[in-house]
């Protein structure tokens, strides 16, 4: 047994790298947004893994420094709790699908390093995207290299089969059935308006049922 393995494995692979989730609020609800429409979106599929802000450790090794994205989807490995992302507990399965938002404290050499980084371990799709200037980039995976998209609007994510729209302004996003990913407040409208027309559909049956009683017809016993 080597001296590493004698050590604590959290204290050679630390939880966190002290760095705050996000710098901003328009930072943090674009990382929102994206991570609870994919939980969303994937929920009943027990095997694909959605984290925001979770450290990844690519390789059981000291002098590799980790990365957190902002948002990581990881086909093939169970829901469940994570402190951080330590691929070789994981099936050695590397996230396929990662997302970055900029904000104002990251600089070119910082995303480069993200880039570097990875296409080194195996990232299938990269998205970064500035929402202030509302530009978003894509790299996909080829020849065993993330190579750059020239084209994002209307792209459609191979893993995630998700629409990117960038043609309008602000990016949107939908989902396969073609509804737009929505945020806490929109979702929150939506399903108390599903409710809504739930509500009003048992009233009317219970009109019709009341219905035909006066007229002596069982309702249930209907042919």
């Amino acid at each position: 047994m080597t001296i590493f393995e004698q050590i604590d494995p959290d204290l050679l692979y630390p939880d966190s790298d002290g760095k705050p989730m996000a710098d901003n609020t328009e930072q943090y609800r674009w990382i929102v947004l994206i991570k609870e429409n994919l939980e969303i979106l994937f929920a009943n599929n027990d095997h694909v893994l959605i984290a925001g802000d979770l450290l990844w450790y690519p390789v059981r090794s000291r002098l590799i420094t980790p990365t957190a994205p902002d948002v990581m989807v990881v086909f093939g490995r169970p829901k469940g709790k994570r402190c951080s992302y330590r691929q070789w507990q994981e099936d050695n399965i590397p996230p396929q699908v990662v997302f970055e938002i900029l904000s104002y404290s990251n600089d070119t050499k910082e995303m480069e390093r993200k880039l570097e980084f990875y296409d080194t371990y195996a990232v299938e799709e990269y998205y970064l995207y500035d929402p202030e200037s509302f530009q978003l980039d894509g790299w996909l995976r080829q020849n065993n290299h993330l190579n750059k998209l020239w084209q994002m609007d209307g792209w459609l994510s191979p893993r995630l089969g998700i629409r990117f729209q960038t043609g309008l302004g602000e990016l949107v996003i939908y989902r396969p059935d073609g509804q737009r990913f929505l945020n806490s407040l929109e979702l929150n409208q939506r399903a108390e308006h599903a409710e809504f027309l739930l509500e009003q559909e048992r009233q009317r049956a219970e009109q019709l049922a009341a219905y035909l009683r006066n007229l002596g017809i069982d309702p249930d016993n209907l042919p």
